[in-house]
């Protein structure tokens, strides 16, 4: 009999256009993602004569604003063609960031930090995800790690080229770049790939979209939602917080100044690595089952890095940090559809990525706080691992009772 579960490499040949689609709103989805925008924090702190904390404290803003207006832009990929959106989105985003390369107040930036958040890290990211969650069914796990390999191309290509291009260009013309760039080639692109929509097999459909198709009022009654999103909010939390403090981390660590940067590689080749496999494993025993174990390497990350103080320590924190970060990426992105179903799934997921980019905006700003009142940031990490270890443990019956609800919804329909 064959196999219905096509090998990667015919699954990747299939489905080219609208993997690449993915893989090109998460990757354009950089411009608005924090490593990006703290490359340029030290010229925006000078231009605009903000303190760190001032600096802070309107990205957090701009942040939290972008993550309440996400909740309801995002439903609209329920009623609106996906290609669609993703042209709007990308349109967006290049128009923030020309606003950044223009803007002469405060207000001008923190509402092109808005803009930035909004449709970058926001929308993109949510758009590309529904879109795999969606047009994938059996491949569903693969499709989404793949769509996710676009953050790491922008994590590990975004900062070295940036950090080249500001030899030779003031700031704000490094902005203008990116939406020029946005506009000329990620706008075209994502119709080329996305215009056509991929449709499920009907066996694929009658296999895995049968059952209950569950809407967002529904969802938000649902306690085990709001348990796993809890744990949605620690690689978010954790990972933002590092980066953000890296070079106060590295001070109070004594480590010189290429150790922090240079550990970025080992984030990103462990992300998609740990990602395309989780992907394989969501297909194959559904991503409930995973669920419970992408905080442990997470656990075990923030424990090493509170704990030792070797130069190895970060890039050890990395790897971990990048399993973690590539298996949540891939069981967050199947996990909803797969659960509560597709109809209401743009709905749905906005609500998840809110959730994970106040996780984000609320990091930097509550972990700077407790350093301002002199609970260290070691102390902070031991803290977070033990949150990774209670959440975990959580996660195990919810788990569980997921899946007995699954099996019921077979039975039933069966």
């Amino acid at each position: 009999m064959r196999d219905r579960y096509l090998t990667f490499g015919r699954f990747l040949t299939a489905n080219r256009r609208w993997l690449a689609g993915g893989l090109l709103l998460t990757f354009a989805s950089s411009v608005g993602q924090t490593f990006f925008i703290s490359i340029f924090a030290a010229q925006i702190r000078a231009e605009f004569g903000l303190s760190h904390g001032g600096f802070g404290l309107a990205y957090m803003i701009a942040t939290l604003a972008s993550a309440a207006t996400l909740v309801w832009l995002g439903k609209f990929l329920d009623s609106v063609e996906i290609a669609r959106v993703a042209k709007y989105c990308i349109f967006c985003l290049a128009a923030a960031a020309l606003l950044m390369s223009t803007a002469s107040s405060v207000f001008a930036l923190v509402f092109a930090l808005y803009c930035l958040r909004l449709f970058g890290q926001g929308m993109l990211t949510h758009t590309a995800l529904v879109a795999m969650g969606r047009w994938f069914h059996a491949e569903r796990g693969r499709a989404v790690s793949v769509a996710g390999i676009g953050h790491q191309l922008g994590d590990g290509l975004l900062p070295i080229a940036v950090v080249w291009l500001l030899i030779f260009m003031e700031w704000r013309t490094v902005w203008l770049l990116a939406a020029v760039i946005l506009v000329v080639l990620a706008l075209p692109l994502s119709h080329v790939c996305l215009s056509k929509p991929r449709i499920p097999s009907s066996a694929d459909r009658d296999k895995f979209e049968s059952g209950r198709q569950w809407t967002r009022a529904e969802v938000m009654r649902d306690v085990p939602f709001w348990i796993v999103c809890t744990g949605v909010l620690a690689p978010a939390f954790i990972g933002t917080s590092v980066f953000f403090h890296q070079v106060h981390l590295a001070d109070i660590k004594q480590w010189g100044p290429t150790v922090v940067a240079a550990s970025f590689v080992v984030l990103s080749v462990t992300s998609v690595t740990f990602g395309l496999i989780t992907g394989q494993l969501i297909d194959r025993f559904s991503a409930r089952v995973i669920l419970p174990f992408f905080l442990f390497p997470l656990s075990l990350g923030c424990a090493l890095l509170a704990l030792l103080d070797a130069e190895s320590a970060m890039p050890l924190f990395m790897c971990l940090l990048g399993i973690s970060y590539g298996i949540s990426s891939a069981v967050f992105g199947a996990i909803w559809p797969e659960t509560y179903g597709t109809r209401h799934l743009g709905s749905i997921r906005a609500v998840v990525s809110a959730t994970m980019v106040v996780a984000s905006a609320l990091g930097p700003g509550i972990t700077g706080w407790l350093i301002d009142i002199n609970v260290g940031f070691e102390s902070q990490l031991l803290g977070m691992s033990i949150y990774c270890v209670v959440m975990m443990l959580v996660l195990f019956p919810v788990s569980r009772k997921l899946i007995r609800r699954n099996r019921d919804i077979v039975a039933v329909t069966v």
